[in-house]
């Protein structure tokens, strides 16, 4: 599928430089070594630049002219902003099925299909873990009824959170007592473990909500999450079909973790060593192979480009180019 299996390109931060030379995409890192990216024989999908980095003004219009995103992120590895192509707001069809589609049922059959998807890949979690299921039956979600739109979603949500509570119980389990959390909590966390979930959870959410703007998606309008100013309801929609591939990373990284290995809001300290270690598995899991057979051609993919491909699969059940749309969920290993 055309646009899906992309490269990712990113910058080293400060005393780093990226511009363009003679059709090339060219990074220069603080020791002067250069890394050329052609631009007419690879397709780039995203640039990632960091603060405290250099960037000219030509290399950004290119990306524009050529379609290929640009995030920028702080050191600390948080997304900030997106710099996308005018073009790319072109694609009206698109939208214009999304917006129908809160209305003509397609909408409500997405909802279902993320929960339901999400309750499996948290099952694959448990199970991985020899723990016990969250005892999800998808027959209790394809038969919640449809009244009107927002109704529907709480009751939907009621399941979506009876399962996320079964299932943080379990998990929490599995870590320190010293550092465990009394339950899931996102904003206002202060515990180093819910922190971490919350900041592998915001990397997600941008990879999910660049994958849907690659898909001409409009990531504020969604199915399961509420529509509120600010929110970008499709994105927290979709990135509920990856959260449990994050969580088994965490399991395992942060089992033997204490609570000097976590970075504290008021105190701002912390593992360093960990905390660039954590980075880097993180990276290193959207880059990963599963076993999911891509749309045209291949048995495998990466996670990413599985995330890619998958937005354009909803972009093409909401354009009626297909008659069913249901996530994929990659096994576990």
């Amino acid at each position: 599928m055309k646009g899906t299996k992309v490269l990712e390109i990113r910058q080293e931060g400060f005393g780093s430089t990226f511009k363009t030379k003679q059709g090339t995409l060219l990074f220069r890192n603080k020791k002067g070594d250069e890394t050329y990216y052609p631009l007419f024989e690879k397709e780039i999908g995203t640039v990632i630049l960091k603060t405290g980095g250099m960037a000219s003004v030509g290399a950004l219009a290119t990306c524009g002219f050529f379609g290929i995103n640009v995030l920028i992120e702080t050191q600390r590895g948080n997304p900030v902003a997106i710099l996308k192509s005018l073009v790319d707001d072109s694609h009206v069809k698109t939208r214009v099925c999304q917006y129908e589609a809160l209305k003509n049922g397609r909408g409500t059959e997405i909802a279902r299909r993320l929960v339901i998807a999400k309750a499996e890949g948290y099952d694959q979690v448990l199970k991985k873990h020899d723990l016990k299921p969250i005892g999800f039956v998808k027959d209790d979600v394809d038969a919640v009824p449809f009244d009107n739109p927002e109704t529907f979603r709480r009751k939907l949500m009621s399941y979506e959170s009876k399962y996320s509570k079964r299932y943080f119980s379990q998990i929490f389990q599995q870590f320190d007592e010293e550092i465990r959390p009394d339950g899931r909590k996102t904003f206002l966390a202060y515990d180093g473990l819910n922190n971490t979930f919350n900041l592998a959870y915001e990397i997600l959410n941008w990879k999910v909500h660049v994958a849907l703007l690659k898909a001409h998606l409009e990531p504020f309008l969604g199915f399961l999450h509420s529509l509120q100013f600010g929110k970008p309801s499709l994105t927290c929609d979709f990135m509920e079909i990856y959260r449990y591939l994050v969580d088994d990373l965490i399991i395992s990284f942060c089992r033997e973790a204490n609570s000097k290995d976590f970075v504290f809001k008021e105190e701002r300290r912390g593992n360093k060593k960990m905390e660039r270690a954590f980075a880097e598995k993180l990276d290193a899991l959207f880059q990963s192979i599963v076993e999911v057979p891509r749309v045209n051609v291949g048995r495998k993919q990466e996670v990413e480009s599985l995330i890619n491909e998958e937005a354009q699969l909803l972009a093409k059940y909401l354009r009626r180019e297909r008659t069913h749309w249901e996530p994929r969920i990659a096994e576990l290993r």
